[in-house]
């Protein structure tokens, strides 16, 4: 019995010990042309110009090191900071985790409405409302259960001042149609300097809803612009267009569950493909993005998408796509300590299971880096910190640090 009662604090400090690694000791591979990739692609698709796929390899030569900071957030979704250091933590269950700035601390809010958490639904990503500091209002998209299915939906609630609560809850805006499904929900949430809130929604995946993503009746594969009320933000590009919805800001769009905004005030979206062709693209007002028409992917059956094109001169390209997917998710442009990385895009990857580093200059990619893929997790979402530091959660519950030695 005494072996047993040392045995087991003695074996947990190891396992912390073992998850506080530094630099992955697993060195990146690269594939005969250079890049990241190794495996061969899905499709014989040519890329439209050079740089748009396969982009060279880089390295990160600063030194850095890499921390689990927690092992048990259950199903996290999306991360952000609270004013005071904390992160604010979405549970893809229904409800959100405030979380101490070392990990270690957890509580959790209530009040939420419910969700339709089945396969890919349930409570997604969260933004704080530019004047949060004043007002204590937070943003959030979850899939609803509405109609005779669930939408993908935006709503604001005030957090309480022990942060155990959230009242005031109101939906104010919904991505109809309903659909009974479970896949392709977005959603990404991002304020623009202007207080306009930017919302990313999914197609809903089975083919029946893919067309709705190059229709402009409705709001299913769509990159919106709102007000904080749920209206369309002023300036839209369909406001007053016969057969737009105002709310639309750019379509075209397949599973869009990256969104961010770079120190140019430049809106990105990194999408997952079918089989191949995931994508990162530079948002810009009006635009239709191709899906379910153009993509560098096939049908997971092998089979083409539609007519099997990857470029209309009525589409955007996107500035770089994978073949075979990583499965990018949430996405953040880094500002912190490691002098190499400012300006770079860092991208959660699900089956991908990294986190990809992609090296931009002048809206075009230079260059791409496999981190942390010896972890072998999947990468919901990723954080700028504002301590400076970059982190991550993963679909196992881990809350990761990564951070300059």
């Amino acid at each position: 019995m005494k072996f047993n009662q040392f045995y087991v604090p003695a074996l947990s400090l190891l396992l912390f010990l073992t998850s506080c690694k530094k630099n992955p000791v697993q060195a990146q591979q690269t594939g005969k042309d250079g890049s990241v990739e190794t495996e061969k692609p899905n499709s014989d698709y040519q890329p439209a110009f050079k740089g748009q796929t396969r982009i060279k390899a880089v390295k990160t030569t600063g030194a850095y090191q890499v921390e689990i900071l927690n092992k048990d957030l259950g199903r996290p979704w999306g991360i952000i900071n609270l004013p005071d250091g904390k992160f604010l933590i979405t549970d893809k269950k229904g409800y959100m985790n405030i979380v101490s700035a070392d990990g270690k601390q957890v509580s959790k809010i209530e009040g939420f409405p419910k969700v339709d958490s089945k396969g890919q639904g349930g409570m997604l990503d969260v933004a704080l409302d530019p004047d949060f500091k004043t007002n204590a209002v937070i943003y959030f998209s979850f899939s609803e259960p509405f109609g005779k299915g669930n939408l993908t939906s935006v709503a604001k609630g005030k957090l309480s001042a022990d942060l155990k609560s959230i009242s005031e809850v109101k939906v104010i805006f919904r991505a109809e149609p309903s659909y009974d499904g479970d896949k392709h929900y977005g959603s990404r949430l991002v304020f623009d300097k202007d207080g306009y809130l930017f919302v990313s929604t999914g197609e809903r995946s089975d083919k029946v809803t893919r067309v709705y993503a190059q229709k402009t009746d409705n709001y299913l594969g769509k990159i919106l612009k709102i007000t904080k009320d749920g209206k369309p933000a002023p300036g839209n590009p369909f406001i007053g267009k016969e057969g737009y919805e105002p709310e639309i800001y750019a379509y075209g769009i397949r599973n869009p569950q990256g969104l961010a905004i770079d120190a140019n005030g430049n809106l990105w979206d990194v999408e997952m493909g079918p089989r191949g062709g995931d994508e990162i693209n530079l948002i810009l007002p009006g635009r239709n993005y191709g899906w379910g028409d153009v993509t560098y992917g096939i049908e997971y059956s092998g089979q083409k998408v539609g007519e099997g094109i990857t470029r209309r001169k009525d589409t955007e390209q996107p500035v770089y796509y994978w073949d075979p997917v990583i499965s990018p998710s949430g996405v953040a442009f880094y500002t912190g300590n490691m002098e190499e990385w400012k300006g770079n895009l860092f991208i959660g990857c699900l089956s991908g299971e990294h986190i990809n580093r992609i090296v931009m200059k002048d809206n075009k990619v230079v260059g791409e880096e496999r981190l942390l893929a010896d972890q072998k997790e999947r990468f919901r979402d990723v954080l700028d910190g504002m301590d400076g530091n970059l982190y991550a959660v993963t679909d196992s519950g881990k809350l990761y640090r990564i951070s300059k030695k």
